[in-house]
Formats: C-alpha cells, sequence, structure tokens
C-alpha cells in the first residue's frame, strides 16, 4: 500500500455508502422518485466534471460494442437502485444492506461462467458459508412470518429484492470491467449513470410515479444520497483502486452492513434494533464474502 491516503479514503467511502439505507429510509417519496433524483444530481455532478476535465473526449474511441456494454451495465445499475431501494421499505435496513452486498459473491460465480477465472477452494469455502447466512438471516424473517403473516411475508420480498439488487450490481460490474480499461473514471460513470438516469426516468413516467413536486426536505435526502453514498463513497472506491488490488476495496466495502446497521439504531426517528438472528446471519455472510474476496 504505496499511498498512505488510502486508508483513509476507504474510510471515507465506508462511511459515505453507510448513511445510503438509512437516508432511503427517512425518505417518503416513491421508491423509482428516489432513483431518478439521485441519480439525476449525480449525473450532473459527474457530467460536469467530465466536461471540464476534458475527459469526455474518451467517448471518441468507443464502438457499438463498448456502447452496448454501457447501455447493459447502466440497466443493471438501474435494476440493483429500484430493486434495493424498495427491499428497504419492507424489511430491516440490516437485512436489505446485508444481503444486497453478497454481490462479491456473485461476481465470483459470473466471473468463472463467462471469464473463466474460477474461484479458489477459499472462496468457493466463503461462498457456502454467505450462502448458509443467508439462510440464516431470511429464517429469521420466515419467524416473524409465522407470528406476523402480513410482516414477515412482506420483509421475505423484501429480502428477495435485496438479493436481486445483488445480482444486478454483480453484472454491472462484470459488464463495466471491459469498459472501464477504455475510459477514465469520469467519463465512465457520466455514461453509465447516464443511461441508468434514462432508464429509471422512463420507468417512472410508465408507472406514473409522483417525481415532481417534492418538499424541501425530500430534495435535501435525495442530494444527500447523490453526494455521500454515489459520489463521495464510489468516487473515493474508484481512486483507491489505482493503488490497492480490487480485493483491498471488496473487503472495505463491507463495512457498509455494520455503518448502516449502527445509523439505523442509532437514528431516533428509525430507532431500528436488529433481531438476534439478523445479526447473526449478517456475522456469518460477512465472514463468508471476506473469505470470497481474497485472492490467496
Amino acid at each position: 500500500m504505496k499511498n498512505k491516503l488510502v486508508p483513509y479514503a476507504l474510510t471515507v467511502a465506508v462511511l459515505g455508502i453507510s448513511i445510503s439505507g438509512p437516508l432511503v429510509r427517512l425518505s417518503h417519496a416513491d421508491p423509482l422518485a428516489i432513483a431518478v433524483w439521485r441519480m439525476g444530481i449525480t449525473l450532473a455532478i459527474v457530467g460536469a466534471v467530465s466536461i471540464v476535465t476534458g475527459t469526455w473526449k474518451q467517448y471518441r474511441t468507443l464502438n457499438r460494442s463498448d456502447l452496448l456494454a454501457a447501455f447493459g451495465a447502466g440497466a443493471f445499475l438501474a435494476t440493483h437502485l429500484w430493486s434495493w431501494i424498495v427491499s428497504i421499505g419492507m424489511t430491516s435496513v440490516a437485512a436489505s444492506v446485508v444481503l444486497v452486498n453478497v454481490h462479491p459473491i456473485v461476481v465470483a460465480i459470473g466471473s468463472a461462467l463467462w471469464l473463466g477465472e474460477k474461484p479458489t477452494r477459499l472462496q468457493i469455502t466463503g461462498i457456502a458459508i454467505a450462502l448458509g447466512g443467508a439462510i440464516v438471516l431470511a429464517f429469521g424473517d420466515a419467524h416473524s412470518a409465522a407470528n406476523d403473516l402480513a410482516g414477515g411475508s412482506r420483509a421475505l420480498t423484501g429480502d428477495a429484492l435485496a438479493v436481486l439488487g445483488a445480482i444486478a450490481v454483480a453484472l454491472y460490474l462484470l459488464l463495466g470491467r471491459r469498459l472501464r480499461q477504455k475510459l477514465d473514471v469520469w467519463p465512465y460513470v457520466t455514461l453509465v449513470y447516464g443511461f441508468c438516469f434514462a432508464l429509471l426516468l422512463m420507468l417512472a413516467l410508465a408507472t406514473h410515479a409522483t417525481l415532481t413536486p417534492q418538499p424541501p426536505r425530500e430534495l435535501m435526502l435525495f442530494a444527500a444520497m447523490a453526494l455521500g453514498p454515489t459520489i463521495l463513497g464510489h468516487t473515493a472506491y474508484n481512486w483507491a483502486l489505482k493503488h490497492v488490488r480490487a480485493y483491498v476495496v471488496s473487503v472495505a466495502v463491507l463495512g457498509e452492513p455494520v455503518g448502516a446497521t449502527i445509523l439505523a439504531a442509532l437514528i431516533p426517528s428509525i430507532a431500528e434494533v436488529p433481531s438476534a438472528l439478523t445479526l447473526a446471519g449478517g456475522a456469518i455472510i460477512l465472514a463468508g464474502i471476506v473469505l470470497t474476496a481474497r485472492r490467496d
């Protein structure tokens, strides 16, 4: 780790994405409206940076295949945002952020199937452990279903949507690997976020989701989601990737469920204390992801 700023950058990134779940829970807006506003504000900022730095000129090197890959990445990112934001409203913050962070496992499986990069025995062990943790976590919500049919079933649906969000973000990362070799981070995120925003906007208009007007409180939450989790968090991770190996950054991402769960418990308007099974399942999942993210 040559750059001494890397630990600080990763710490800032974890703090940035950790506030995402609690911010979504605090919002009363339609899930699609949250996603559209979050990506719209983000796109305006990263697009401006791409123009000011002149890195947008790198688009001239892209061919049709590259553009299709960017569109696919944007589509999967849109799916991730929608499914995860909906899941936050249906299950606990702890369960949602832990389950959506199983994407390193999905990436490992996808890499083996599509990129010919088979996981090591240690990674296979990690996948098995994480899946076991997911079963424990889901069992906790299933137990709630036995006591509260409506609430428990809703929580299980939220868990499933969080897993869908993990699969979508994994496919987004797999598609983005090729494009990142041609583009710097600013033009890359501008292009992919642009496709993501356009798809979310079309879906919101097609389903008549309420986009405007939004009260000042909601606009502040949308701006916080864009600046904290999306720009500050992900930009810091992308910066760190130039200085440390990818698995180091992947392991750092695992700090999000811990931070989000703590914040959800401490914020008075949420005051969501996770159950023992949620904590146990989450701890097992995190242990499995740590093993999966390792390369040796």
